[in-house]
């Protein structure tokens, strides 16, 4: 059963460090076409599939790259403070605004997120308005911060909430000037690599409804509202395979 008080169950920690270095990401190719996709709501306003974001041999070349060049920390599996959620996983992150960028504009996201395809069914529906409802603003892009995360057998991460984080959001410009937008963060971005047996997300919804469950597919992603909006998540123990996940955030103007 899920957990009453929000408070203890926040996943409430200070900023991690971010990687210096520099990652030369693959070629986000090749990809399934645009029009060939849509958002498919599995929760109104709060849950939100796109399947086939990714391909399988593109995800293969990901995980083939993160497994082989990039450092993971293991988290400790006591919470550095009664507040924080449980998580034992291996994680690395890191600021690039230009890997972001590219996830927003070079993938179908770009075009699914801002036309709100396959959230409406009410062709006289204002994109504003249904972007305003939906994503709580004109969506600018997704957040520099990257997280990669990789869950090996016996790893999970315990009921927890997602926060929304204010930033500073890089104005795209041709000038080496370019200043940036005051934003914030309002949902999060879950690109599945991999399939494993267990490693489901699984959501509780506040209203008492049966649990929802979410298994990692190859290539499928994950669009879930947080903030003060966000439901009790958690990510179940895996228990055959390897879960890796890229994550970020979608950022509108605050």
């Amino acid at each position: 059963m899920a957990p009453k008080t929000r408070e203890k169950h926040s996943n409430r920690s200070k900023p991690e460090a971010v990687a210096p270095l520099q990652v030369n990401w693959p070629p986000l190719r090749p990809l399934v076409p645009s029009l060939d996709l849509y958002i498919d709501p599995i929760l109104p306003n709060q849950i939100f599939l796109i399947r086939n974001f990714f391909t399988s041999s593109l995800c293969k070349n990901y995980v083939s790259f993160l497994s082989s060049s990039i450092p993971l920390t293991t988290t400790p599996a006591r919470p550095k403070s009664k507040d924080e959620a449980v998580r034992v996983n291996d994680r690395f992150q890191i600021q690039d605004a230009e890997f972001a960028e590219r996830l927003w504009s070079q993938t179908a996201l770009r075009d699914l997120v801002s036309e709100c395809r396959g959230l409406t069914d009410d062709e006289e529906d204002d994109l504003s308005d249904l972007q305003l409802r939906t994503w709580g603003g004109t969506p600018l892009g997704l957040n520099p911060n990257i997280r990669i995360y990789r869950y090996s057998p016996g790893q999970f991460f315990a009921q927890h909430y997602d926060d929304s984080n204010n930033i500073q959001f890089p104005e795209a410009s041709t000038s080496s000037k370019a200043g940036s937008i005051a934003a914030r963060t309002t949902w999060t971005l879950l690109i599945y690599l991999t399939t494993t047996e267990g490693g489901e997300t699984v959501f509780y919804p506040e209203d008492g409804a049966p649990p929802i469950s979410v298994a990692p597919e190859v290539g499928m992603a994950l669009l879930h509202r947080h903030g003060e909006h966000c439901l009790l998540h958690d990510a179940k123990e895996v228990r055959k395979g390897e879960k890796w996940v890229i994550r970020s955030d979608l950022v509108v103007p605050r």
